[in-house]
């Protein structure tokens, strides 16, 4: 069973592409890249089993918006990556079935999180994830270490899926806040530290959970 969803980067702008893999990477997706609109079609065709294709518009040889059949073809979701901001080309791309439309210069962490969305609203997210000897079944909502059960409480698991899918990426308190107790939290932000303690001491991820000193925490894997 593979683990990790597969993510197609479709990019002109070479800097841009190995950014976009080498973050992909780091939070635990596969990602493979083609630089213009042909070298796009034979991507689509060699990654039968891609999950996600993060495109941009302005492409050489057939632009983003030309590729769309190939997707739905393929039936694989696509976000756009664009410098075309304009309201024209954010409906025509979302027309023609794009899952999402994001305008350049935008935040890594944001793309990570539409990428999580549309993954989970499509039907295609891992169903199982993975560090070390710790494995986490998302539908049985279950945490295993070497086998064994462990019991955690519903914020720590949250907590630890979110730093599962965002793996070496560091996130601020206010940002896991966000995300695992809602907007509407008022409590403390040390919360959180509590939260991470009881992670680090009942999966003995004392040294893949780092602290960053004035932010947060970043999950570390190689």
């Amino acid at each position: 069973m593979r683990l990790k969803n597969k993510i197609l980067v479709i990019e002109d702008d070479m800097a841009i592409s190995e950014l976009l893999c080498m973050n992909l990477s780091a939070a635990g997706y596969e990602a493979a890249a083609a630089y213009d609109g042909v070298e796009a079609e034979r991507l689509i065709m060699d990654h039968q089993d891609a999950d996600l294709a993060l495109v941009d518009i302005m492409l050489p040889g057939k632009d983003g918006f030309q590729l769309m059949e190939d997707f739905r073809k393929r039936k694989l979701p696509v976000i756009f990556l664009t410098a075309k901001g304009d309201v024209a080309s954010k409906v025509k791309g979302l027309k023609l079935g794009a899952e999402d439309y994001m305008v350049k210069p935008f935040e890594i962490l944001e793309l990570l999180v539409r990428i999580e969305k549309v993954l989970e609203r499509t039907g295609r997210a891992k169903r199982m994830m993975k560090i070390r000897d710790i494995e986490v079944d998302l539908v049985k909502h279950q945490v295993t270490k070497q086998g064994q059960y462990v019991s955690l409480k519903p914020m720590e698991y949250d907590l630890l899926v979110l730093l599962l899918r965002n793996r070496n990426v560091a996130l601020s308190r206010e940002e896991i806040l966000n995300r695992v107790w809602g907007d509407d939290y008022m409590g403390e932000s040390r919360t959180v530290d509590v939260h991470i303690g009881q992670l680090r001491k009942k999966l003995g991820l004392y040294d893949e959970i780092h602290t960053i000193p004035k932010l947060g925490y970043r999950l570390e894997e190689e």
